[in-house]
């Protein structure tokens, strides 16, 4: 007898198992709007920055090839250096005075001190407000005659130190610093509260049984934990910095003698207000401060990188 053979079939796993097996086009699926809106709105204006640059762009002419004409001008602009000096000036104290303020306020919530609910909206309010109402709001407490902070020095005695607080060079920078300290803190405050809250309690728990006072729970334990939150935010406040402007336009347009000039002022007051007519000096500028600002990111967060990670 001969036992009849039939050909081996091989089964066919079911579609949705194939989907799953191969995931590519779905990918692809979703992520190609996003790409495609990166691609219009980020890369395509980078990319023509750096071609402006390189181009005399004047109205009604074709763009002309001047090579690297601008950034030699640039390098002796001493305006641009100017603007450059106060916006690091601003993106260097106004992180550490917001983040340390904020952690001490923080700790004050965490500490659960007599109304805690109404000072954390109290002092997270100045976040939800733009940077045109505070400004304007800014300039009538900075007002010489009438503005709150020269009424309550008069209030005290002390008319002397009573001034122009924006229209003076000396003081109009530092004045601008406070204002984004005080509109920014309270943001810094909650996220710190927040990595306070989700410490372990084991942790805290043994340091109280080591006999550990506040204070040194605090320097030895808290603040170590919650170092990655802090140096996220002070990165996150220097980008920030960085690219300042409404705050500055609403209020000194960069004045008085260039003493609250940023970059970004500079670019703007190029590119729509000088009659240069040239697009292509202010692209020259924002490609050096991209890069300047890059790489101040990558040296933070080389500086900041923890090489111990910490486990508990």
């Amino acid at each position: 007898m001969t036992a009849s053979t039939q050909p081996a079939t091989v089964a066919t796993p079911p579609r949705k198992e194939r989907d799953h097996a191969n995931p590519r086009s779905a990918i692809a699926t979703f992520l190609f709007p996003a790409l495609l809106i990166y691609a219009a709105f980020t890369a395509l204006p980078v990319m023509r920055t750096i071609y402006n640059s390189t181009h005399l762009i004047v109205p009604n002419k074709p763009a002309e090839w001047v090579g690297f004409t601008h950034y030699i001008e640039l390098w002796n602009d001493n305006i641009f250096w100017k603007a450059v000096g106060n916006t690091l000036t601003w993106a260097t104290v106004a992180p550490l005075m917001e983040v340390s303020i904020a952690t001490i306020l923080a700790l004050a919530l965490y500490a659960k001190v007599p109304f805690s609910r109404f000072l954390r909206v109290a002092w997270f309010t100045p976040v939800l407000m733009s940077y045109v109402v505070v400004g304007i709001l800014w300039m009538w407490i900075y007002n010489y005659d009438w503005g709150a902070v020269n009424s309550f020095l008069r209030w005290i005695g002390l008319d002397g130190w009573a001034q122009p607080w924006l229209g003076h060079p000396d003081t109009a920078l530092p004045a601008l610093i406070a204002v984004t300290t005080w509109m920014w803190t309270g943001f810094n405050m909650v996220v710190i509260l927040a990595a306070m809250s989700s410490l372990p309690s084991e942790v805290l728990e043994a340091a109280e049984l080591d006999n550990c006072g506040w204070f040194g729970k605090l320097w030895f334990v808290i603040l170590p934990l919650i170092r990655p939150t802090l140096l996220n935010l002070i990165v996150l406040s220097f980008i920030g910095k960085m690219k300042i402007f409404d705050l500055v336009w609403v209020t000194t347009q960069g004045n008085p003698l260039w003493a609250t000039e940023t970059v970004s002022t500079y670019v703007y007051k190029r590119a729509f207000q000088w009659s240069t007519f040239d697009l292509g000096y202010p692209s020259t500028i924002a490609v050096v401060w991209f890069v300047i600002v890059m790489a101040g990111v990558l040296a933070l967060t080389r500086l900041f990188r923890q090489k111990d990670k910490l486990e508990y």
